[in-house]
């Protein structure tokens, strides 16, 4: 089995779940049947820093939520897919868009849902409160939670596998 560091440092493009993942699963909904999720800023800075080193980011949703694609829009994340059923259709999709090969590729999901792209990329990762079968299925299980810094947890381990964690963090003492 390769070192995580080795399989990370492959990493072109970073793909994402959202709930479970960028959000901790709950899902909030109004009377009027508004939907409302929580997103935490240090994951959403890590993407920030990551995709400032060159790696693309994506998200892969089975749910569609406005406030997903506003999130998504305001990372500057080009690739999302929202209400995917079958994430292996958006995952191809993904890899003819990009030319980026699967093995290149790391993803980060919550649920049985994911198993099908988790398989197929080149890290594999779950959060902790994932299903046991989806977390023996992963490369690497996050020390954080979904919705609680996983993400950033993520990001971080690439560019530190990328040696670019240093010359990121420099940039914020200069």
């Amino acid at each position: 089995m390769q070192k995580i560091s080795e399989l990370a440092k492959r990493t072109r493009l970073l793909i994402l779940d959202v709930d479970g993942v960028l959000t901790d699963g709950r899902i909030y909904i109004t009377a009027s049947g508004e939907e409302f999720k929580a997103f935490n800023t240090l994951d959403g800075h890590g993407l920030k820093m990551l995709q400032s080193t060159g790696v693309q980011l994506a998200i892969i949703t089975g749910r569609a939520a406005p406030s997903v694609a506003h999130r998504a829009r305001g990372l500057g994340i080009d690739h999302y897919y929202e209400g995917v059923h079958d994430k292996r259709t958006a995952f191809a999709e993904l890899l003819a868009k990009t030319g980026i090969a699967a093995e290149d590729c790391a993803y980060i999901g919550d649920d049985v849902i994911d198993l099908p792209v988790m398989s197929r990329v080149g890290l594999a990762v779950a959060v902790p409160d994932a299903p046991s079968f989806v977390r023996q299925h992963a490369h690497f299980v996050t020390g954080n939670r979904g919705g609680r810094g996983a993400v950033r947890e993520l990001c971080e381990l690439i560019m530190q596998a990328q040696d670019n964690y240093d010359r990121v963090m420099a940039s914020y003492l200069a």
